[in-house]
């Protein structure tokens, strides 16, 4: 029994990978469409293999394709970071592709690469929102990221963040919170929830409107993601995976997803743009979009 219950999962997983992309609707003119999507780091020493610079070349026509169709007014990415060598972080493929590709987004939740990490960056398209504000934290206290940066293979994980207003339509302004937990280590995913949660709880003691974005590597029902229920927050996953081993096998539930403060609606979605784009998979993550007001 055990055996035919594995078997019918692979096979699920199989068919799923095999789904055809489906069409986004049309947002309602009041709408603010917002997306989420983790678009794997580059390997900039690696010039063949898995997300080296040979593969890059080969999804980013992809990755290009699925933001066009995605049409969001922000996209918070996730581990958009091309890493060389050393420290220096003044390249950025995937970052500087989709700018040169897509003129009229702006850049929020990054800057300087010495004192600013560079790999959750928000795109926003400037004719609908203005930046007001933005910012970045660790999860974890000084000492413990000095601590963790000697260990193999260090990740820097944290929240980046950034305000707008939307000129013109009577919005006030709005926070959005681009996080990327843990893929690994439990404890540090619920750590860091906590941590987002005291950012968080201010700006809704105050009334204002505030989206979480991002790719918290917990599904739904973990502690992790309760933590930010608890916090205040309503959470909105989209329907089956957003994860696909870079496969298209759909074997888990969502685990990026869609958080926001109870006075923001949920208009559509959230959605999944699942499938492959110009003969290739953008990432091992589908973008997730959704369709929300801001009062």
């Amino acid at each position: 029994m055990r055996h035919a219950a594995v078997l019918l999962m692979l096979m699920a997983a199989l068919l799923a990978g095999c789904a055809r992309p489906v069409s986004l609707p049309r947002p309602a003119p009041d709408a603010l469409r917002v997306a989420s999507h983790n678009v794997h780091f580059i390997r900039m020493t690696e010039a063949r293999g898995p997300w080296s610079v040979a593969d890059w070349h080969s999804r980013k026509h992809a990755l290009d394709a699925v933001f066009k169709e995605a049409g969001a007014d922000l996209i918070a990415f996730q581990e958009m970071v091309s890493i060389g060598p050393d420290e220096n972080r003044d390249v950025n493929l995937a970052r500087d592709w989709l700018l040169a590709r897509n003129p009229g987004y702006g850049l929020a939740a990054t800057g300087d690469w010495r004192s600013f990490p560079t790999r959750q960056p928000i795109f926003y398209r400037q004719d609908r929102l203005r930046l007001l504000d933005h910012g970045w934290f660790f999860y974890d206290a000084p000492e413990v990221v000095a601590r963790d940066r000697q260990r193999r293979g260090f990740w820097l994980y944290y929240a980046s963040w950034a305000e707008f207003s939307a000129p013109g339509q009577g919005q006030r302004a709005f926070r959005v919170y681009n996080v990327h937990f843990h893929f690994l280590d439990a404890a540090k995913r619920r750590h860091a929830a906590r941590q987002l949660a005291a950012h968080v709880q201010p700006a809704l003691a105050a009334g204002m409107p505030v989206l979480v974005l991002g790719d918290m590597n917990a599904l739904a029902g973990w502690r992790t993601v309760r933590i930010l229920r608890d916090a205040g927050l309503e959470i909105a996953d989209p329907p089956g995976g957003s994860f696909h081993f870079n496969r298209g096998l759909h074997i888990l539930p969502a685990i990026d997803r869609l958080g926001r403060a109870p006075n923001v609606t949920l208009l559509g979605g959230p959605w999944a743009l699942r499938g492959q784009r110009a003969g290739d998979w953008p990432s091992d993550h589908y973008p997730v979009v959704a369709d929300i007001a801001v009062p």
